[in-house]
């Protein structure tokens, strides 16, 4: 599966029909997570009967405007939220499980379409909605050329509002593989804060900082918008332009941390990587912008898509002792954050500490691959 992206252009009198829709949608999900906490809805299939209910029901004329198939992928999403809840109970998780919530209004929202309520012109640069709400017809603005595709492999349409406009979301049936020559090279990474990551080969990569290099900006609005009146129209243009701010550093990271992770699995047969608890490391607060703004897991999430895609496997291994353990003898050297030198004591191994650290990450990650590959040979001989 892939996902294309465009931009819709229509008319002020368009995008409130789609603002309707899109509120339709999250009225349909919150009504039945109520349902299920009152008992009514005990399974997928009764949540898919409660959105019948619901567009039968003359009090909500408005929930029979949205698209039956619609209307049942926000159940999905609710039945989603409500599997989670229970598979965090059962595996007895730390901490909080996840009860689902009542989702409230918030800028960027969106309304999901299966295969119905949507008609895609002839030459694929024209978007009509044809469901209850009539929002009519937009125009498509974007990189993607959707004429490679069948219209029976676009599986669903996602509208994305967000503070810059509106944006149609393509979900396609399509398998992504790429060709790739051998390196022969095997890379382990470590990632930090003072630079991005370091590999097992001494090469470092700095970090962007695309959240502090824009933070006087950002403070300068945020300070305006404390400034305004609650409910006001200045109120709603400063949050806009708050919020195209903060749209502007995610995206410049997210294109960046696509590209490295693209450039580092075309160059290596094999990546190793840290298995970081990052929902865990942002709870001290005094790195937690740090950490957030540097974008690990995401780098970790890009970096498995194109291991898929190029056919490189990605290993994630466990990151304990990685920094203290030395990567030439194997003894442990006990060191503080700030010391940046590794100095073993028994070997006499010299090496900075973040490149030993990779050097360990990338040792780890090769046992584990030669530990699945036994496997697999011993379950194909038993065959």
């Amino acid at each position: 599966m892939i996902i294309y992206e465009s931009k819709l252009e229509g008319t002020q009198i368009q995008y409130e029909k789609l603002n309707a829709a899109i509120r339709t949608g999250r009225f349909v999900r919150n009504s039945i997570i109520r349902a299920w906490m009152d008992g009514q809805v005990k399974s997928r299939n009764d949540a898919y009967k409660y959105c019948k209910t619901l567009a039968d029901n003359p009090e909500f004329p408005w929930a029979k405007q949205l698209n039956s198939m619609a209307r049942q992928a926000h159940a999905e999403r609710a039945w989603a939220s409500v599997e989670r809840f229970y598979r965090n109970c059962k595996t007895k998780i730390p901490g909080k499980k996840g009860f689902p919530k009542f989702r409230k209004y918030q800028v960027r929202d969106s309304v999901e379409y299966k295969t119905s309520g949507w008609k895609l012109s002839s030459d694929r640069r024209y978007l009509n909605f044809t469901d209850g709400f009539k929002a009519g017809t937009f125009k498509l603005w974007g990189s993607r050329n959707l004429h490679f595709y069948k219209l029976d492999q676009i599986k669903r349409v996602r509208v994305v509002r967000r503070h810059d406009g509106y944006y149609a979301q393509f979900l396609i049936a399509h398998k992504r593989e790429e060709n790739k020559e051998l390196t022969g090279r095997q890379i382990g990474i470590d990632v930090g804060l003072a630079h991005f990551y370091t590999d097992s080969f001494g090469n470092k990569v700095d970090n962007p900082r695309f959240f502090r290099k824009d933070a006087k900006k950002i403070r300068k609005l945020q300070r305006r918008l404390s400034k305004t009146e609650k409910g006001s129209k200045n109120r709603k243009k400063a949050r806009n332009k708050l919020g195209r701010a903060h749209l502007k550093v995610s995206r410049r990271r997210n294109d960046w941390v696509c590209k490295l992770a693209q450039r580092v699995i075309q160059f290596n047969d094999l990546v190793a990587i840290e298995n970081l608890k990052v929902r865990n490391m942002v709870k001290n607060h005094c790195l937690a912008k740090s950490i957030s703004d540097i974008a690990w897991y995401r780098f970790r999430e890009w970096l498995e898509y194109f291991g898929v895609v190029y056919g490189v496997p990605v290993i994630a291994v466990n990151p304990r002792y990685t920094s203290q353990n030395c990567s030439n003898c194997g003894e442990k050297v006990v060191k503080t954050l700030s010391t940046r030198t590794h100095k073993c004591p028994h070997c006499g191994y010299v090496a900075d500490r973040d490149e030993n650290a990779a050097i360990n990450i990338l040792k780890s990650a090769l046992k584990e691959w030669s530990q699945m590959n036994g496997k697999n040979k011993e379950v194909f001989s038993s065959r």
